[in-house]
């Protein structure tokens, strides 16, 4: 055993005010030894981003620290701005969650990256030059060379982020802390930063601290958990010991409430009930009691402690009835019973039976590249979307996939705008937008179709209560006052949330709630059709499980169809019956969701599945990842043949006859028809 790195002892950061103290970290104490990873996870105000930047002396002036931080040796807290700068970006570093903001915007990433040197060591412009190339070489840019004289802006956000890691390893610090770091990424992107890190972390032998919501990152890159809830370490254990035999209530419902890319079976999620409490004059009590299912009265006698489980020499629980507890199971009983599915009447008729409610026909969309300040001129094309159809029956999901920039929301916005298509078509349920002839017609073809926003927040008006935003809609059509008022408190009822509520603003619901405010006032018009793009992306996993859980019973209720758009391939193998896999505004896979799951076929789709982390430290360390290398092509590019050739992991393999045919011949979907087609002509 080696001294550890960093030793954090009884570490509480407290905040002044209006409403009182905020004790927003209680009590976190770890060792994290040289070459180690440590997760810390979480729901968003458990006290984990406050924990880091304790650590490297970020805080607010207004925050009260107290407790120790040793690092190397030496004591941390205490030490002026000055003398954390001297260690911060040498012996610590941080890589935070938006790698644009870590960038100054208008200076080249070259000239950060020397900063980022020169600031810990009397070395020469022109040898900090060299290195800096080097890095960014070490975490996969190409042609480093050139890409030094970049500015942030010309980058994408998983090279942003690679910058980012190049200068939080520039001085082979000994401790990384990675603040959500892949939280903003595609799956693709998140999985190539996941190893630069690793790889960073094996070049320099440095600790590092993750910190994230995702289970699945933790059992890829963990040695230790600790579970954050409140404040405070409600569970601190070994990865595997964590995930094999979880002990504390509230890490056995974050790891419930998460859908697995792994799992066939469509079971209902089992969603945390509740939020996490106010940080202020918190009562001496088991703070997760509310919301925990297997709370008894003694729970509430005072706060439990850290303390080993039995039976055990390096698990740690903070809960009453931890050593009661095994399998995720009390006395045989799930701690966390997971709700009953609810049966649906549309799902026993077979697909070709049930009626389409929207069907897309050669779908394109092309948007003109202006030039000039005064005179606009058109320099070129940005090939949006280019040639897609399918259509949705009655009852049905299907999701469309894909990274940033593929087109996905493009569809959307086209289909919603029920904009006309020069060599296509859209029809819902039954009418083409090519026959709207009057503002009326459009008014009615909108009432069976709507939209659910990816941000509850941003898609509420503030200023509006929560009966105003769902009665808009039910006023458009002309609804009587008795009928809307009559209306709003059932579709609140039908979405989970108290009608005795709807004179509140959207800001007093939690993020969760607003997002259910946000699908009642889509259904007000009892749509057939609801447009989803990333309805639970900005949502914990805990609230996300109660939201997919709602859509999964609306749809059996109302029957319901679904055109859902997401880049977590895990809520859309739980969510969706069908599955698209777009790349640079194509479909490159179509099919069945468990055929396209269970046998992925084209090269991108493979890709996409393996990058998924799975919450099984296990079977983590025995997957087989492709990790694309490159970004997306230019929209703008005219491409001769299939577009995934310059990042594809089949193309190298191939002979020359067979490259000639990827790089001149734009490959069909080919397959069986309705049931699982791919775009690829090798497979």
């Amino acid at each position: 055993m080696t001294d550890p790195i960093l030793s954090v002892r009884d570490l509480t950061v407290r905040f002044a005010s209006e409403a009182g103290r905020v004790d927003a970290v209680r009590g976190v104490s770890f060792d994290l030894s040289p070459g180690e990873t440590i997760g810390i996870v979480g729901e968003s105000g458990s006290g984990k981003s406050v924990t880091s930047l304790a650590i490297m002396g970020l805080l607010d002036d207004n925050a009260k620290v107290s407790g120790s931080i040793v690092f190397d040796g030496e004591e941390l807290l205490g030490k002026t701005d000055k003398q954390m700068s001297r260690i911060r970006g040498n012996g610590l570093s941080m890589i935070f969650q938006d790698p644009l903001t870590s960038l100054t915007p208008v200076f080249t990433v070259g000239d950060q990256l020397v900063e980022a040197i020169q600031a810990h060591e009397r070395v020469a412009k022109s040898e900090a030059w060299a290195r800096g190339i080097e890095l960014l070489r070490t975490v996969g840019i190409p042609n480093p060379e050139a890409r030094m004289k970049a500015f942030p802006h010309e980058f994408s956000g998983g090279m942003r982020q690679r910058v980012v890691i190049a200068i939080a390893i520039a001085n082979r610090p000994k401790l990384i802390i990675a603040d959500e770091p892949t939280t903003a990424l595609d799956v693709t992107i998140q999985a190539q930063i996941l190893e630069v890190i690793k790889k960073g972390q094996r070049e320099t032998g440095a600790a590092v601290i993750m910190i994230t919501h995702d289970m699945g990152v933790v059992a890829s890159v963990a040695d230790d958990v600790l579970v954050m809830y409140a404040g405070r370490p409600v569970e601190h254990a070994p990865v595997d010991d964590l995930f094999a035999d979880t002990r504390m209530p509230y890490s056995i419902g974050l790891l419930g409430a998460i859908p697995r890319v792994d799992k066939k079976e469509k079971q209902p999620l089992v969603p945390i009930t509740g939020n996490p409490p106010m940080l202020i004059d918190l009562p001496d009590a088991c703070p997760f009691a509310d919301r925990c299912p297997i709370a008894t009265a003694a729970c509430r006698d005072g706060e439990p402690e850290l303390a080993v489980v039995a039976g055990t020499t390096s698990h740690r629980a903070a809960c009453i009835r931890a050593d009661e507890i095994a399998n995720g199971t009390l006395d045989g009983a799930p701690v966390f019973p997971a709700p009953a599915p609810r049966e649906s009447a549309i799902a026993a008729i077979p697909r070709e039976e049930r009626p389409t409610t929207l069907e897309v026909t050669h779908l394109a969309k092309t948007f003109p590249l202006m030039k000039g300040a005064l005179v606009k001129r058109r320099v070129g094309d940005v090939h949006a979307v280019t040639d897609v159809s399918f259509d949705i029956r009655q009852g049905e999901t299907l999701a469309i996939v894909g990274e940033s920039g593929s087109g996905k929301t493009t569809t959307l916005l086209e289909i919603m705008e029920f904009a006309r298509q020069e060599h296509g078509d859209i029809v819902i349920n039954g009418t083409s937008v090519a026959d709207i002839r009057s503002a009326r017609q459009e008014r009615e073809m909108r009432r069976d179709i709507q939209i659910v926003f990816q941000d509850p927040m941003g898609a509420l008006d503030p200023r509006m209560t929560v009966f105003d935003i769902i009665a808009e809609p039910l006023q458009t059509i002309g609804a009587d006052r008795e009928t809307t008022h009559a209306r709003v408190d059932e579709l609140m009822g039908l979405v989970g949330l108290n009608p005795a509520h709807s004179d509140r603003f959207p800001q007093a619901f939690s993020g969760g709630q607003r997002q259910r405010i946000g699908i009642a006032r889509a259904l007000a018009t009892e749509p057939k059709l609801l447009v989803l793009d990333e309805p639970v992306s900005a949502l914990d996993v805990s609230i996300q499980a109660g939201v997919i859980n709602l859509l999964d019973d609306l749809k059996a209720r109302l029957g319901l169809s679904y055109l859902f758009v997401a880049h977590d391939l895990s809520v859309v193998r739980h969510l969706a019956d069908r599955v698209a896999v777009m790349y640079l505004g194509s479909f490159v896979e179509l099919g069945d969701v468990d055929a396209v799951f269970d046998d992925p076929q084209h090269p991108y789709t493979q890709a996409l599945l393996s990058a998924i982390p799975i919450p099984d430290p296990q079977v983590e360390r025995t997957r087989e990842r492709i990790v694309l290398t490159g970004d997306l092509p230019s929209p703008t590019d005219r491409i001769t043949g299939c577009s995934f050739v310059s990042r594809c992991p089949l193309y190298p393999t191939l002979g020359a006859e067979d490259k000639a045919r990827c790089e001149g011949e734009i490959p069909q979907l080919t397959g069986r028809e309705g049931l699982h087609t791919n775009a690829c002509h090798f497979r």
